[in-house]
């Protein structure tokens, strides 16, 4: 294997684990959700599924992503210029993963029943993340803004904060009565399509980028 070979193996894999995560989220629930008898992803929020007898293939996705983010998050470290705010961003971005493997193992109690402690886990790993994520993304707009080839992920990043920002406090102050589950997964989508988005300029960046020539 040639040194060029294995420089692009290194910059390219966390681009690619990042473009893989969010995928990973996505088919599970739509294959759970469709597997499911009366679930409705509108009505039904997405950590019910957990409960269902194919929960366990979402607790995978979830798992799965928030291992995935973690080496994301080291590509982003390595990519990026050190601005304002940097450090704190990369250590919030890092938290995110480890909240979502926190919700993934501790499932929320099903409704009726008295509540537990693992319920507890999760209901306020799920809030947490959705305040996490804004976070750490803001905290690294700047550093996006300072580095050449990303600025305009800067700009979509500055949306994709505001958003995740104006949806999590619309979940504490407003009912979403029968579209629960929407609403659940507009907040989720526009978390890991933030992800996306980004990882796909990593991986575009990372196999433009030449290798440095042999000493």
């Amino acid at each position: 294997m040639s040194i060029s070979t294995k420089r692009l193996n290194i910059d390219t894999v966390p681009a690619l684990v990042g473009i893989v995560g969010p995928i990973v989220v996505v088919v599970g629930d739509i294959t759970a959700s469709l597997s499911t008898p009366g679930y409705s992803p509108i009505r039904d929020s997405v950590s019910s599924l957990a409960l269902t007898g194919i929960g366990w293939l979402q607790s995978i996705g979830f798992l799965a992503m928030g291992l995935l983010l973690e080496i994301f998050v080291a590509g982003l470290f390595f990519n990026i210029r050190r601005a304002r705010g940097f450090h704190a961003g990369i250590v919030l971005l890092a938290l995110c993963g480890f909240v979502l493997m926190l919700i993934a193992a501790f499932h929320m109690d099903a409704p009726g029943t008295q509540r537990t402690t693992a319920g507890t886990i999760h209901t306020i790993a799920s809030y947490g993340l959705g305040l996490l994520f804004p976070i750490a993304i803001l905290s690294l707009a700047p550093s996006f803004k300072s580095t050449p080839n990303w600025k305009n992920i800067f700009i979509y990043t500055l949306i994709a904060a505001v958003l995740a920002f104006g949806l999590i406090i619309g979940a504490f102050f407003t009912e979403q009565t029968g579209w629960f589950g929407l609403y659940e997964r507009i907040i989720v989508a526009n978390a890991i399509i933030w992800v996306e988005v980004v990882a796909v300029h990593l991986l575009r960046l990372s196999l433009r980028r030449e290798p440095k020539p042999q000493s």
